[in-house]
């Protein structure tokens, strides 16, 4: 059974439908455009998709990863948050780290 989407054009803000078939078509739709991975052990990137298969590797170009570490302060006990950014260029990234996939946010 196929469910159809209604996507919002950017430019021209015309309606246009989409059928969606599978999980991975959503992921077909993001090619060529920013998009945002979770990965595993706190890892964050956005970058353009450029290509993936059926096992979520892919590659993005543009890419911006933020490392996020937890620290525990040892006189309050408090957490701390460090987070490390770097830029790439081009990276392949192997699927099986990845937890989640989605355009990113309009303010980023």
């Amino acid at each position: 059974m196929a469910a159809t989407a209604a996507l919002e054009a950017a430019g021209d803000h015309q309606l246009a439908e989409i059928t969606v078939e599978e999980p991975l078509d959503l992921v077909r739709l993001c090619i060529d455009e920013k998009i945002y991975v979770k990965m595993r052990n706190d890892r964050e990137l956005t970058g353009v998709l450029y290509a993936y298969d059926q096992h979520l590797n892919m590659i993005l170009g543009g890419v911006v990863e933020v490392i996020t570490v937890t620290e525990i302060d040892p006189e309050t006990y408090e957490e701390i948050y460090k987070e490390t950014k770097r830029e790439i260029p081009m990276l392949f990234v192997r699927g099986d780290g990845v937890i989640l996939i989605s355009p990113p946010t309009r303010g980023s």
